[in-house]
């Protein structure tokens, strides 16, 4: 059976009706949600089993029969530990089908099919009685229903279910309970996500609107590999604090809760941000210990284990606030079903204000439901904006009309700030015109910039006073990009608007090329590594699932990752591959490129690191992704702004580093889908 589904095309703009089969959507699914990070983590896996065995241990020392109800079960992974550790029976709960049939095949390969049984519902969903889910309730109760804000999988109302109506009383849980600890810090790095900051633009000073400055910003949480942000760009302005714990054996609630840790500052600073992270205590002694804290909080970096699964939390305050070394401080964490927000009180502060709700974070200037965290690091980088400046003011004439191509952009600000005659931009979205129109009017340009809400194929002569662009610019940056060449809509928008272009006018940016580097990663390789045996358990159905899923799929993909977090080596140099000229139209014709790049150092070739440069005039470009040589060990240094496409190999290649071995590529860019397809393969030269 086939089936007509709408596909968004980032690179063209357009969304085409596509057919495809009705089990497009289930195996779209089953690929991206390998389990693998997780079963590769020893570490949890280790911990789990010794908790549960404990468990097992203290229910049978009491002479009960251990009922086992696993939440959130996955692999069913954790239910045939509880049974080699000596249940009587399981209930394994799964929501998501696909892993639900994974669970079922793999309980059965190894043998546990009569003693646990897979249930494909939600747990509030489930059922206890003769004709229920359940035969009886459980006394033990083992979930992984966390996420990197601990509760945003919604693990306490689900724990607060299970209690009333899944559990008996008392029960023993595994987890036995969670700790969540904060850290308040002053960090340059991390307050750039945040907040618009002042910056110089050839000669003049931009800066934010008042409105941004008062906003608590957006309350989701930022997740990040805090593993990879130095110690040494953050200064800590008080000990870590113990802000919450949940035990996990008693009933459990999910209402709205406040808690508060006061303490002494130890240095003066900037408080603009909050670092958090949680442990898991597997057993109620809490001599079994699963830590998410990041690696420059161990002795010795290398033995902190690796996780993509549970990372670490940023919540940034609602402003920034002077804090004076001893002064004392109360730090509250607030927090609802699924998740947490922060607010921090001074000495001062504390009489007046200690019984008052702390209000959840919500944007009222619209900029951070416009910019993402990144593209707020973005914009205020001082380096990137000097090579936008420059190249600007090397094209710009007095007479220049320039057209702004890009969403939620500063170029046209700076364009007009530089001297253009007129400027104009183009805005899909009405909200973001509307905050860059609080930009301009906060530095006295109000109607500085035309801000256009129309598409480019839409624009006419007349929505520009009959005027012909001299200039076209783009970052170029689009919200609706997800890799890195979906960036190239900049072109088809160039390519639109042709005939409203000066014969001579400048494209800016002139010229993009897509970059590769073949690369061993530290860690990342493990989110798509299969698992065959894990923990002495055979998981290799989840395998053979994934893999017949990503067969299925016509082409095999890159995906989208923020590099900068995950540690690599280049074991071949980095290269320019393809080429778009920004100055000529689209082609009708597909654009193909080949070649090889000799493996230079020795190593385990995991997949293919792929990002755009764009080169503004013929002597500036911008990176999206290595900014910096390459070091002589390999070493990669990525843009913390934009993800990079990486490309997984199914066998990782090895490497001698001798030269006598290839990567081998081919890319062939589609003008009709604005998509590139590609292909790497491992040759002897």
């Amino acid at each position: 059976m086939k089936a007509f589904c709408g596909r968004s095309m980032p690179s063209t703009g357009a969304s085409d009706p596509v057919e495809e089969s009705e089990e497009y959507d289930y195996h779209q699914e089953i690929a991206r949600s390998c389990y693998a990070d997780m079963l590769h983590d020893h570490d949890r896996n280790k911990k789990y089993y010794e908790g549960i065995r404990a468990a097992v241990a203290r229910v049978k020392a009491r002479g009960e029969r251990v009922v086992v109800l696993d939440i959130g079960t996955g692999t069913g992974l954790l239910s045939m530990m509880a049974v080699t550790a000596g249940a009587d029976f399981c209930y394994a709960v799964e929501v998501f089908k696909p892993m639900a049939e994974a669970a079922r095949c793999i309980v059965e390969k190894n043998g546990f099919s009569e003693k646990i049984k897979i249930i494909n519902k939600h747990s509030t969903d489930v059922t206890v009685g003769p004709d229920g889910d359940m035969q009886m309730k459980a006394n033990v109760v083992i979930t992984e229903l966390f996420d990197t804000e601990l509760i945003g999988e919604g693990a306490l109302p689900s724990y607060e279910h299970a209690h009333r109506n899944l559990l008996q009383e008392p029960c023993e849980a595994v987890p036995h309970r969670a700790t969540i600890y904060a850290q308040l810090v002053e960090s340059e790095l991390l307050w750039s996500w945040a907040q618009l900051q002042p910056m110089e633009v050839g000669g003049g000073r931009l800066v934010p609107p008042p409105a941004m400055g008062r906003c608590a910003g957006a309350h989701s949480v930022c997740d990040i590999q805090l593993s990879q942000v130095s110690p040494h760009s953050m200064a800590l302005l008080g000990p870590l604090c113990t802000m919450f714990s949940v035990d996990f054996s008693k009933p459990v609630s999910s209402a709205v809760q406040s808690h508060t840790s006061r303490f002494v500052a130890r240095c003066g600073g900037r408080a603009q941000a909050v670092i958090s992270w949680w442990d898991l205590d597997m057993d109620p002694s809490g001599s079994v210990v699963c830590s998410m804290a990041p690696s420059w909080t161990y002795p010795e970096t290398q033995v902190a284990p690796w996780r993509d699964h549970w990372m670490q939390s940023v919540y940034f305050l609602p402003a920034e606030s002077p804090v004076t070394e001893g002064e004392e401080l109360s730090l509250t964490v607030r927090h609802d079903d699924y998740s947490l927000w922060y607010g921090l009180q001074g000495s001062s502060q504390q009489a007046s204000h200690t019984d008052a709700p702390l209000p959840r974070p919500c944007c009222t200037c619209q900029a951070h439901l416009v910019w993402t965290r990144p593209r707020f690091g973005e914009l205020n980088d001082s380096r990137r904006t000097e090579s936008y400046v420059s190249a600007l003011r090397s094209v710009l004439r007095e007479d220049s009309v320039c057209l702004g191509v890009s969403d939620g952009s500063l170029l046209p600000v700076f364009a007009h700030m530089m001297g253009a005659k007129k400027v104009y931009a183009l805005e899909n979205s009405k909200m973001a015109k509307e905050v860059i129109e609080q930009v301009l009017e906060a530095n006295s340009m109000e109607g500085g910039v035309d801000m256009l809400e129309v598409r480019a194929e839409q624009l006419s002569s007349g929505d520009l006073g009959g005027e012909q662009i001299s200039v076209l610019m783009g970052e170029p940056y689009f919200s609706t990009s997800l890799l890195p060449w979906h960036s190239l809509f900049f072109w088809y928008c160039r390519t639109a608007l042709a005939g409203l272009l000066r014969p001579d006018a400048t494209i800016l940016p002139r010229a993009a090329t897509l970059n590769m580097v073949a690369v061993e990663f530290q860690d990342l390789w493990r989110i798509r590594a299969p698992c065959g045996t894990c923990e002495g358990f055979n998981v290799s159905p989840m395998d053979e699932m994934v893999q017949r899923s990503l067969d299925f799929r016509e082409s095999r993909e890159a995906e989208p990752h923020p590099l900068w977090e995950y540690p690599c080596r280049a074991l071949t140099r980095a290269a320019e591959v393809m080429t778009f000229d920004f100055t000529q139209l689209i082609p009708q014709q597909p654009i193909s490129s080949q070649g090889s790049l000799p493996f230079i150092r020795k190593g385990r070739c995991h997949g293919i690191a792929l990002w755009m440069e764009y080169h503004l005039t013929a002597d500036i470009s911008v990176s999206a992704g290595l900014i910096g040589p390459v070091s002589e060990q390999g070493k990669c240094q990525w843009s913390r702004h934009r993800k990079q496409g990486v490309y997984f190999l199914r066998t990782p290649w090895e490497s001698s580093g001798d030269g006598r071995a290839a990567a081998t590529y081919s890319f062939t860019f589609e003008p009709a889908q604005g998509d590139i397809k590609m292909d790497f393969r491992g040759e002897s030269l």
